[in-house]
């Protein structure tokens, strides 16, 4: 077996959370694992480019390196007695899967993949571990409020209210409205997600009975357990519409090797390099915006799961009947099969081959070989090829979105901080043309630092927005594949130039359960464990304060004024401390060198806190009044406050 070796498996508590990287317990009538035997391999390096996030053995390992099992089991629970659950998470900490441990795996799995010319090997195989907490079981676990002040409008509020009291803006009216969820209708009902992956439905099947009686013996509620596993055969990757999925995913900065140019990933032309901030929080974000977060949210990601149901027979009769209309008009060829127009609706061939490349016929993608994101719509303004309404360009425009017509296409940098990492799985069987009505859909999970900013503005103001992009009449419409009922514009060239028909599209996915979460750190989870959430507000190394930036801790709030001056000021509103950089300050930036400083137009520091020199320094905002640089837990530096 290369790059293995047998790791088992016990059946009571306390079992290994990687075994792919050698965790082994006591073995107890348990099933068999292969794993990797070097868990000190690097992960795959560009030549003089380091890559610190592969190694990370404190940020959960579905974040960025992605578990990708073809068999998953998602636990929402509901805690009891507040004890009782420390002890369970306590228990679970050992078989938390990290970064470094799923990268390692991931990376032997995909050359020995490459090496049987795209087939899976059948020696490697393990098992992972991750869990998530929503708003209500963070602040059961700790038995306080997570979040010392709530912003209007921003992503802890969102966190906090939960996607039930959220439907509207995210679509889920109608027969996808929370009445009807089976999960996530109350928002202080599911306390954390607890998520299983496997290779083998036999090995899940075990673990999951062995979590399963450890969260009774502790008293906790499952609320609602989810089964999925990726679809058999020629299936196998796709979705029940017949489409490959999860092909467009950002890359990463510090976690994906560049390319020559610095700004995608080596090997895959098209996918963006994006900073790591955008998903986990603590790293730099797009133009070093702050967090604005507590500092427990360190090292993890907000979380996103809906089920989503899909009436398979439904959605491809529809393109059938549309079908016909558009070629009666004759706005689509008359020999076009039914996959012609599908393709259109997702901007995709069932393959994954993007529609802009290979417009009239699908180009076949060599197993193993990659779908191919070297494309944008710089050409297509008008959607002529991929049509405006396309999922993929729905949910992610790439370079040429054109906000007005007439003005110059956006450049794909521009929408860089509106990207999410997606790790769904689909539930229940095929369809099959004489299967009965089988619930089956797809169990859609999202990783990203901020809930509004990323995947709801996506889900509001592009997928289920009729007018986006905007400025067309009439509308392009929503969403083709997730997004509500809603007429739709099918551009087609004339004569003249162009025309629209319009056409009436139902919608065919329904949301039956959402949840927000979060996935925290592996040391927040330790603490937690011992009943410990730090709350004051971090301010990460290489972040930058613009005029108005507000960090709210409660009882004080450091701002950029809009003059340039710094201040921390109190609830209330007094000035407890200022720079004194009114009139001539610009920005302010916290230093990977540990030092905060108020900077001018040209970018030299007007006021500092000297405090350079102490890379890994924090600067913290915190709920018992003041502001803080700590170096290895010591202040070196703290804006004055009167006693």
């Amino acid at each position: 077996m290369p790059f293995t070796r047998r790791t088992v498996v016990r059946a009571g508590g306390g079992a290994a959370a990687a075994l792919a990287v050698g965790n082994a317990a006591p073995a107890e009538a348990a099933p068999a694992v292969a794993a990797p035997t070097t868990p000190t391999a690097p992960g795959p390096k560009a030549a003089g480019q380091e890559l610190p996030l592969r190694t990370d053995t404190t940020t959960q390992g579905d974040i960025l390196a992605g578990f990708r099992k073809d068999q998953a089991c998602l636990f929402l629970i509901r805690f009891g007695e507040v004890d009782a659950a420390r002890g369970w998470l306590r228990a679970l900490l050992p078989e938390l899967s990290s970064t470094e441990q799923v990268a390692q795996f991931n990376t032997r799995f995909s050359r020995a993949r490459r090496l049987r010319s795209g087939a899976d090997p059948t020696t490697m195989s393990a098992l992972w571990t991750g869990l998530s907490l929503t708003h209500a079981g963070l602040g059961h676990l700790a038995q306080a409020d997570p979040f010392p002040a709530v912003a209007r409008g921003g992503t802890a509020e969102a966190f906090r209210d939960g996607p039930a009291a959220r439907a509207e803006r995210l679509g889920d009216t109608g027969t996808s409205a929370p009445e009807s969820w089976l999960f996530g209708a109350a928002a202080d009902g599911v306390h954390a997600v607890l998520t299983l992956a496997s290779d083998t439905p036999d090995v899940l099947s075990q673990v999951a009975a062995r979590h399963r009686d450890a969260l009774q013996g502790a008293g906790a509620e499952v609320v609602f357990r989810q089964d999925a596993a990726t679809l058999p055969g020629a299936l196998r990757g796709h979705e029940h519409f017949g489409f490959l999925d999860a092909i467009s995913q950002p890359g990463v900065r510090g976690f994906h090797p560049a390319d020559a140019a610095g700004t995608g990933v080596e090997g895959k032309p098209g996918t963006r390099l994006l900073p790591a901030g955008e998903f986990i929080v603590g790293q730099e974000r797009v133009g070093q915006r702050p967090a604005g977060l507590p500092a427990w949210a360190t090292g993890g990601s907000f979380q996103v799961v809906r089920r989503l149901a899909q009436d398979v027979p439904g959605w491809w009769s529809q393109a059938r009947v549309l079908l016909k209309q558009l070629q009666k008009s004759g706005a689509a060829p008359a020999d076009a099969d039914v996959r012609w127009l599908a393709a259109r609706f997702v901007g995709r061939w069932p393959g994954g081959a993007p529609v802009a490349t290979c417009p009239m016929a699908e180009k076949p993608v060599p197993p193993g070989a990659d779908a191919g994101n070297d494309f944008d719509f710089h050409d297509d303004p008008d959607g002529l090829t991929t049509p405006l309404f396309a999922h993929i360009r729905k949910t992610s425009p790439r370079g040429g979105l054109v906000t007005r017509p007439g003005r110059p296409p956006l450049a794909a940098s521009a929408l860089d901080s509106r990207r999410i990492i997606r790790r769904g799985i689909p539930y229940g069987p095929p369809h099959r043309d004489d299967s009965s009505p089988t619930p089956r859909g797809l169990v859609f999970v999202s990783y990203q630092a901020d809930l509004v900013e990323q995947f709801e503005f996506i889900a509001r103001q592009w997928g289920n927005n009729e007018g986006f992009p905007p400025g067309r009449q009439p509308q392009p419409g929503a969403d083709t594949v997730i997004g509500t009922s809603s007429p739709v514009a099918f551009e087609s060239a004339s004569p003249s130039g162009g025309r629209a028909t319009t056409l009436d599209f139902q919608r065919f996915v329904r949301t039956e359960g959402a949840v927000y979460a979060f996935t925290p750190s592996i040391p927040t989870l330790r603490a937690l464990a011992g009943g410990s959430l730090d709350t004051a507000i971090e301010v990460h190394p290489g972040t930058v304060l613009r005029p108005g930036d507000t960090l709210d801790a409660g009882a004080v709030r450091l701002r950029l004024e809009n003059d340039g001056d710094l201040t921390l000021r109190a609830e209330d509103g007094r000035t407890l401390w200022s720079a004194g950089t009114a009139g001539s300050g610009v920005d302010a930036l916290f230093a990977a060198d540990g030092e905060l400083s108020v900077r001018d137009a040209a970018g030299k520091p007007l006021w500092s806190s000297r405090t350079a020199g102490a890379p890994g320094a924090r600067l913290l905002v915190r709920p018992s009044g003041d502001a803080v640089v700590l170096r290895d837990g010591r202040a070196v530096w703290s804006a004055p406050t009167p006693s």
